[in-house]
């Protein structure tokens, strides 16, 4: 099943100041999620961003709210986004049926939202390459339990050219430019 952008939200989950240090694999998945996230703003996908319980974690980090731009930063202290009676709202208030993920951590409180988002009748994505947690067997466990699921797993890259459908354009130039 292929998305289109007139349908898709993107969710973006937890990136927060005291979290992200703790990321195995964040020198990688950070600046990939800003390039996914610049991309999906050309493309003029809607996106909404969790924080968990940000008194104690912090508040988004700078580069993905930079990388973001204009965007609801909601507060939770549930692990699903979904047992979020805000951001539940939110993503009802979308009609969106596709939603793209990506966040912390990935076998946490992405994979909890992604399964609640499925049983919902919607078409989860997790954006594998823009997805941390504190260990990589964590990572690797999280993955698996997600396609059984049956929550599809994508890039960056991969979603950016699936959601831009030609090789043409001035969006196609500037997703162009962010992927080399």
């Amino acid at each position: 099943m292929r998305l289109n952008k007139e349908d898709t939200l993107v969710m973006v989950i937890d990136y927060q100041e005291k979290l992200m240090p703790a990321m195995h694999n964040k020198d990688a998945f950070i600046p990939r999620t800003c390039m996914l996230l610049k991309g999906l703003k050309a493309l003029g996908i809607e996106a909404i961003a969790s924080e968990q319980y940000p008194k104690g974690l912090g508040s988004t980090v700078p580069e993905i709210k930079e990388a973001l731009g204009v965007a609801p930063y909601l507060s939770k202290s549930t692990f699903s986004c979904m047992d979020d009676e805000g951001i539940r709202a939110a993503v009802e208030a979308s009609n969106c049926k596709n939603i793209l993920i990506c966040g912390a951590e990935l076998h946490i409180c992405v994979l909890q939202t992604a399964m609640d988002l499925v049983a919902e009748g919607k078409t989860v994505a997790i954006v594998e390459d823009c997805v941390g947690s504190r260990t990589a067997h964590d990572m690797q466990i999280g993955l698996i339990r997600a396609q059984q699921e049956g929550i599809l797993l994508t890039t960056a890259e991969a979603i950016l050219f699936e959601l831009q459908k030609v090789g043409s354009g001035p969006v196609f130039k500037t997703i162009s430019k962010l992927v080399k």
